[in-house]
C-alpha cells in the first residue's frame, strides 16, 4: 500500500496553501551535495533542525526573486539518491534578508521526522530550481520509510563487506546508525575475526543458531571478552575499555542459520591454521 506524505504529517488545505517544499541537490551547479554538508553536523543539530537550517535549507533567493514570503512554512528535503528525498527541517519564514538564508522558526511538531523520514518523488527536469509551492507536489511525495535513527549516511553493503571497529559496530547495535546493518547481521552463520589493532593478533570464532553472527558479536559486547579463555585474560590485564578501543570484527565467510553447524566449525578450524592463530593470536584450541 501506497503511503502518501500527508499520511505522516496531517497537513491541513490552508497549511498546504501556505506551504513550500524544497528539493536541494547541490550548492550550484558544481557545488557541494547538500547531504554531505548536512552530514557534517552534529547529532544533535540534525535532530532539532537548527543546526542544518543554514547552509542546507531556506535560501531565501532566487536570482532577484525572493523564494519564500513572511509567515509561509516550508519543508525542506535534499537528495539522497535519484528520486529520493531525506526530510531534513521543517520552518516558518520570519524574514528574507536580501542574498543570504531566510530566518525562520522551526516548527516543533515535524522534528520527530528529521533526519529520518525518506520520501519518494520525481522533481522532473527543474535542474536549476528547488523551491516549489506544495500543493504542486503533496500528492506526488510518497513515503519510503521512516528510519528508526538518524540517517547516517551508511547502509549495508553486502555481507562481503563486513568489517566494523568496535565504536562503529556498538553503534548499530544501539540503534544509532545503520538499522538495516544489525537486521542484516540477524539472518546469518558465520565464521569471523577479531583484530586487536595494537597487536595485530586475531581471534578466529564462529556464530550459528538463533540470533545469528547478531547474537554471537552481541555477546562481546555484554562480556568483552566473549567468554574466551585469552581474551578473559587480556580483559583483566588491560581493562574493558581495551577492547572498545582496539578491537575490529571482521566477517570472513557466512552460510544461512540452516547451515550444518559442524561445516560452520570445520571453516572456523581452517581459518584458525590458515592464520596460525592457537600459536600467535587469541585462540586456545
Amino acid at each position: 500500500m501506497e503511503i502518501k506524505l500527508n499520511h505522516i504529517l496531517n497537513l491541513t488545505e490552508s497549511e498546504i496553501k501556505n506551504s513550500k517544499i524544497e528539493l536541494n541537490m547541490n550548492a550550484g551547479s558544481r557545488g557541494e551535495a547538500f547531504l554531505d554538508r548536512w552530514l557534517k553536523h552534529s547529532e544533535q543539530e540534525k535532530e532539532n533542525g537548527y543546526g542544518p537550517y543554514w547552509d542546507c535549507s531556506f535560501w531565501g533567493w532566487y536570482g532577484q526573486q525572493r523564494n519564500f514570503k513572511r509567515g509561509e512554512w516550508v519543508l525542506s528535503f535534499i537528495r539522497l539518491r535519484n528520486d529520493e528525498w531525506l526530510f531534513v527541517s521543517a520552518a516558518e519564514i520570519t524574514d528574507t534578508p536580501k542574498g543570504t538564508w531566510a530566518e525562520v522558526s522551526i516548527l516543533q511538531r515535524f522534528i520527530p521526522y528529521f533526519g529520518k523520514l525518506i520520501i519518494k518523488c520525481y522533481k522532473g527536469n527543474t535542474m536549476g530550481r528547488y523551491t516549489f509551492n506544495l500543493r504542486t507536489y503533496i500528492d506526488e511525495c510518497k513515503v519510503k520509510e521512516i528510519l528508526p535513527c538518524l540517517y547516517s549516511g551508511e547502509k549495508f553493503e553486502g555481507y562481503d563487506q563486513v568489517c566494523l571497529p568496535y565504536k562503529k559496530l556498538s553503534d548499530i547495535f544501539g540503534g544509532k546508525i545503520m538499522p538495516s546493518y544489525a537486521e542484516a547481521l540477524e539472518q546469518i552463520s558465520g565464521v569471523y575475526c577479531l583484530t586487536d589493532t595494537k597487536t595485530g593478533k586475531l581471534y578466529i570464532g564462529s556464530a550459528y543458531g538463533e540470533g545469528g553472527l547478531a547474537k554471537r558479536w552481541g555477546d562481546y559486547f555484554h562480556t568483552k571478552d566473549g567468554n574466551n579463555k585469552k581474551l578473559i585474560e587480556l580483559r583483566e590485564k588491560e581493562g574493558p575499555e581495551y577492547f572498545e578501543q582496539f578491537f575490529t570484527f571482521t566477517l570472513l565467510e557466512f552460510f544461512g542459520k540452516s547451515y550444518d553447524k559442524n561445516k560452520i566449525i570445520d571453516r572456523e578450524q581452517y581459518w584458525k591454521k590458515c592464520l596460525s592463530t592457537i600459536q600467535n593470536g587469541y585462540n586456545t584450541n
